[in-house]
């Protein structure tokens, strides 16, 4: 089982860098990064929250359950 992380896409989509998205959320660099990258072994609530609130989307379009 894995968890996929789609920041990747959401942010393609809405042309952001990982500094635009650092910037404009206040997460450290690092977080994003490594979100990105789908390099995080665990996260946060609180970016789950920021990065919800700044995509203007649910968990679920971050994250997603994968069976393998």
């Amino acid at each position: 089982m894995k968890i996929k992380c789609h920041l990747s896409t959401l942010m393609g989509k809405n042309k952001l860098t990982i500094k635009d998205v650092c910037e404009k959320t206040g997460l450290a660099r690092n977080t994003i990064s490594f979100l990105y990258h789908e390099k995080v072994k665990r996260i946060d609530f609180e970016t789950l929250v920021k990065l919800c609130t700044f995509f203007d989307c649910k968990v679920e379009d971050i994250l997603e359950f994968e069976k393998e």
